[in-house]
């Protein structure tokens, strides 16, 4: 059992037993961890990651008593929260199509170097012009498919693609090393 698994099952129990410190303790470290988990998995970020905290912590307060004490939690709480996304998408008419984690994914430590990962990226798109920019943050950080991209954004297929190789060569060959033998290598 990790620590963080001991530390919240921790607290889910002692909520269980009446402790309302303890209760808002692990709501407030599951929201915590609820925020970048839903942000990294939503085109608009914030105000539906924060709804879907919300929904999350709602429902895992009010199914509380059906999680089983002798069960992981953090799996349990995992499973609501990404129930509560994969209705969110739903109701946006969206299928995920990325594979399903697993609870580690949502209780995974994130650091420093997280956001600063974060704000190098932003800082390394933002020297695309903002139609490729957004065609390549719906792609392949958005999740979207090809086809949903070019259609949102009046690209045809094939235009789509295109742009996305460019884009993604261009920003390659401003900032990736130099090859050691000085070669370029081909498509």
């Amino acid at each position: 059992m990790t620590d963080r698994e001991a530390q919240l099952k921790a607290l889910m129990l002692r909520g269980l037993d009446g402790d309302a410190l303890a209760w808002r303790h692990l709501l407030s470290d599951l929201g915590a961890h609820l925020r970048p988990y839903f942000r990294r998995r939503l085109f608009n970020g914030g105000a539906d990651a924060e709804d879907l905290v919300q929904e999350t912590l709602i429902a895992i307060h009010a199914k509380r008593a059906t999680w089983d004490r002798n069960q992981t939690f953090t799996a349990w709480a995992f499973a609501i929260a990404r129930h509560k996304l994969v209705d969110h998408l739903r109701r946006q008419g969206r299928r995920p199509t990325h594979p399903l984690e697993e609870a580690s994914v949502l209780f995974a430590d994130h650091t420093v170097e997280d956001g600063a990962t974060r704000a190098d990226l932003s800082r390394c798109l933002a020297l695309l012009p903002a139609r490729q920019r957004r065609l390549i943050e719906d792609v392949r950080l958005g999740g979207l498919t090809v086809a949903e991209a070019a259609e949102r954004h009046g690209y045809t297929l094939t235009a789509a693609k295109v742009s996305i190789h460019r884009s993604l060569k261009s920003l390659n060959a401003r900032f990736a090393p130099a090859s050691v033998d000085g070669g370029e290598d081909e498509d």
